[in-house]
């Protein structure tokens, strides 16, 4: 035995060695996963593929309507087709207490009406309140004309019809 070999082990695995064929250091020592130093490489996992999706998961998870879209939605004939929807049992309250604002649906008449006294309801009627960025603005910006400064466009909260029946 003119040299031993020249690889580190941990004292565990020389331990194991020693007692395993009952003698000093050996010429080939039990290799393990143990025996290299560092961080260990994972090579394969089984449940990638789930993971590969989930940044896009967090994103759309609470997606709701962009303020343009809703801008689109109070126009008075789309807003009255919103307001006025048919009987839907897989929405939410049959789809007949809908804020046109904030794009939501509730169960009940007593539910929307507490919506909309809550912040989330007004802050969203003060984002409103701006008119939507158009194309003219975006070539404005660009420096294709003089800068118009957004009008304001007025926004009240929806008017509710109490007839419960």
């Amino acid at each position: 035995h003119d040299a031993l070999p020249t690889f580190v082990l941990e004292p565990r695995v020389i331990v194991e060695t020693v007692l395993r064929r009952g003698c000093a250091l050996l010429e080939e020592p039990a290799f393990s996963a143990w025996t290299t130093m560092g961080k260990s490489k994972q090579i394969g996992n089984h449940n990638s593929d789930k993971k590969k999706s989930i940044a896009k998961l967090w994103k759309t998870k609470r997606r709701v309507k962009d303020l343009d879209q809703i801008h689109q939605d109070m126009i008075p004939e789309n807003a009255r087709k919103l307001l006025k929807q048919e009987v839907d049992f897989d929405m939410v309250g049959n789809a007949q207490h809908y804020c046109l604002h904030c794009a939501r649906y509730f169960v009940d008449l007593k539910s929307m009406k507490d919506h909309f006294q809550t912040k989330v309801h007004k802050r969203r009627l003060k984002k409103l309140r701006e008119e939507p960025y158009t194309q003219a603005e975006a070539e404005r910006a660009a420096g294709m004309g003089s800068y118009i400064p957004p009008k304001k466009v007025v926004v009240t909260t929806q008017p509710v019809e109490e007839d419960m029946s």
